[in-house]
């Protein structure tokens, strides 16, 4: 636990001068969310004290907030995107900058450590992870979570009878990520090192194309190419599998959490046992709203799973001393 603080630590040092535009995005973020989700509740009101009474400057009135609520959330979010990309990249940008620098210092021993291959994996393709996780983190991090409280909040205040639905389908969602993750997790981390050995069969080749032309060594260099591309390709395969299993549990819990919570509202609206026809509208809305909070959270997690690995192999060359002494 240790190390993963110190090496989370030294990464998040390399944000640098993005600090600013780090911070500013989730806020800008968690304003979108309030007011996203401050909508459906202004359309039950809508509902019930305007076209259920014919009251049409309620609805006039009330419309016109939505609108307004609506126009702020877009700036937010806009905003929000903006300063994450920035943030993200440049944070990419200094990554990329340190490795390069400290890697200048190695030894041929420092290099043969790594070896060129995996020092070119570790410059571009695990600097490309780190990035877009770290994009993802700004953004759904932050959204997800307020999106999935700030909701709860909002249906339980409606009702918490059918609130209870929410939390029994979040129970089993999060019983599936416990299990697909980890199941993942072992694949992406074999990941990286077949791209390392893709890079270095594609190194050679380039590198000494003239002496395979000479000795006729094409059939054979073909050959190693295509066994470290399939190695790559089965894994991504094996991945994917069992990400691919996420859609379909989300999917169902989606569609099950909306027809309980149709059924039940529906009923307690035809006996009149406290909910009215606006309300169970915004209950629906925010079905959707909390259940796919969850799922970008289950992506995020399976991305960050991924970068993981990437940040360790990150962290290594950053904290690599050169043999070389002055």
């Amino acid at each position: 636990m240790h190390d993963k603080l110190a090496m989370g630590k030294k990464l998040a040092a390399q944000v640098g001068q993005y600090k600013k535009h780090a911070l500013l995005s989730p806020l800008c973020t968690i304003g979108c969310v309030i007011l996203e989700i401050l909508i459906p509740y202004m359309m039950a009101s809508m509902i019930d004290k305007g076209i259920a009474v014919g009251d049409m400057g309620h609805v006039a009135k009330v419309g016109a907030v939505m609108a307004v609520m609506a126009l702020a959330a877009m700036f937010f979010g806009v905003t929000a995107n903006r300063l994450s990309a920035k943030a993200s990249t440049g944070f990419a940008a200094n990554l990329r900058s340190a490795m390069f620098e400290n890697i200048q210092r190695f030894s041929f021993a420092n290099i043969d450590k790594f070896s060129t291959a995996g020092l070119v994996t570790r410059l571009t393709l695990d600097v490309s992870q780190i990035q877009m996780s770290f994009q993802m983190i700004l953004m759904v991090c932050t959204r997800a979570p307020v999106t999935l409280i700030v909701a709860l909040v909002m249906a339980l205040s409606i009702s918490a009878r059918l609130s209870m639905v929410f939390l029994l389908v979040m129970i089993i969602l999060f019983i599936a990520l416990f299990i697909l993750v980890p199941l993942s997790m072992r694949y992406f981390k074999q990941m990286f090192k077949k791209y390392d050995t893709l890079n270095a069969t594609i190194k050679e080749n380039v590198g000494a194309i003239r002496v395979v032309k000479s000795f006729v060594r094409e059939e054979h260099e073909h050959g190693k190419f295509t066994k470290a591309a399939q190695d790559v390709f089965r894994n991504s395969v094996s991945a994917e599998k069992i990400i691919s299993l996420n859609g379909p549990i989300m999917t169902g819990c989606v569609y099950t959490c909306t027809l309980l919570i149709s059924w039940f509202g529906a009923q307690m609206i035809v006996h009149r046992t406290g909910l009215t026809m606006g309300q169970l509208t915004s209950l629906l809305s925010y079905v959707m709203n909390i259940l796919f909070s969850l799922m970008m959270l289950s992506m995020v997690f399976v991305m960050i799973t991924q970068s993981v690995a990437a940040a360790q192999r990150i962290e290594e060359v950053l904290g690599e001393s050169a043999d070389i002494v002055s």
